[in-house]
């Protein structure tokens, strides 16, 4: 694992509000713990053992508000995409036995979730931000998504 996987941790879990994550594989652990002085990190590989803290390391770079919800039109009809803030997997329902978060047709607003994107093992919610009607699913469920690549397209209302 290098610096720049677990930035990507230190920065899922201060989006996501996670206080503690544990990796383990083979001869390779890490912890990551928050509290009121930033993220504290230990790391065992192959014997040897280190504590740093997130503090020390640079701060990754946040994504924008709009990545989730693009205030550029799409495809100059109006639209809005909602686009997804990371690379993962896309999941249109919480579990394989629960109905999709949202449908063509569905009206949503800013805190409506519309879908789940798996990187890394966690589960993140993608909320819509912003307040309209699914026009178009862009995405097949359970299929790798890239970081800004379109999910929804969304009429404003």
């Amino acid at each position: 694992m290098d610096l720049k996987d677990i930035k990507a941790i230190i920065d899922l879990m201060r989006k996501n509000s996670i206080s503690e994550f544990e990796l383990e594989r083979q001869d390779f652990k890490i912890k990551l713990k928050r509290g009121n002085g930033g993220i504290q990190a230990a790391s065992e590989e192959a014997g040897a053992y280190a504590v740093a803290s997130a503090a020390a390391l640079p701060a990754p770079v946040p994504t924008p508000a709009a990545t989730a919800a693009a205030a550029a039109a799409a495809a100059g009809a109006g639209l809005l995409e909602i686009k997804s803030p990371m690379i993962g997997t896309f999941y249109r329902a919480p579990s394989p036995e629960s109905q999709e978060y949202v449908e063509v047709g569905s009206e949503v607003n800013p805190e409506t979730i519309v879908c789940l994107i798996e990187a890394m093992k966690v589960m993140n919610e993608i909320k819509a931000e912003v307040k309209g009607v699914v026009t178009h699913i862009l995405v097949e469920n359970a299929k790798p998504v890239e970081f800004g690549q379109p999910l929804f397209r969304i009429r404003p209302t």
